[in-house]
């Protein structure tokens, strides 16, 4: 096991503001439902960008922002932009629970040996169940989470404004990528493809 790990976040908790509400509680602005929040509730130690080999897609529909989910297939081709934050291990139980929409407690923590280990971790069949190590980051471990089936194998499903928003921001927020690379990434994802143009997105970012 260890102590702290980065929570790499490739949806809208790459929004540092947004992530605040999985460790603070309350809703975000937009969100439907509002977030108990961690046990811990100190905020990451840093959050800095990075990139992951695999493809985002939007499938599913959200409760909180409606549209669709970001997910990550590790294993399609591509590359995806994201933010890793560091957190410690139990906070990292917690944020998994309540996007798994369970209540966090001593219940919810997550044994990491497993994806620590193997790289992956399948602990059920919903949709952000699937424990990923894309790789390590100073020595420690970055996790994220992702649904357990391939990107072609489930129906794609467009993205919500306020959502995907708050993906564009966190990821501005970084200073790693530009306005034009963000939106023409976002929008050319399976889901959002079709729906969104790099207009629209950088529209968004502009809000």
């Amino acid at each position: 096991m260890t102590a702290e790990v980065w929570y790499t976040s490739y949806g809208s908790n790459t929004h540092v503001d947004r992530l605040a509400h999985y460790i603070l509680g309350g809703a975000p602005p937009g969100g439907a439902r509002a977030c108990p929040g961690c046990r811990d509730r100190r905020m990451p130690a840093a959050s800095v960008p990075v990139e992951l080999p695999g493809a985002l897609y939007f499938a599913t529909e959200s409760a909180v922002w409606t549209g669709g989910r970001a997910f990550y297939d590790p294993d399609a081709p591509g590359r995806v932009l994201a933010r890793a934050h560091r957190v410690t291990a139990g906070q990292f139980s917690d944020i998994a629970a309540q996007e798994m929409y369970r209540e966090p407690g001593p219940d919810t923590d997550l044994d990491l040996t497993e994806v620590l280990r193997e790289g992956r971790a399948v602990l059920g069949g919903g949709r952000y169940e699937t424990l990923v190590r894309p790789g390590t980051l100073d020595g420690l471990p970055m996790l994220t989470f992702t649904a357990p089936w391939r990107m072609d194998d489930v129906e794609w499903n467009a993205p919500a404004a306020g959502y995907l928003r708050h993906l564009a921001a966190g990821l501005m927020a970084t200073g790693a990528w530009t306005a034009d690379e963000i939106a023409g990434y976002l929008a050319s994802r399976p889901g959002a493809a079709g729906h969104w143009t790099p207009r629209l997105v950088l529209d968004l970012i502009a809000a």
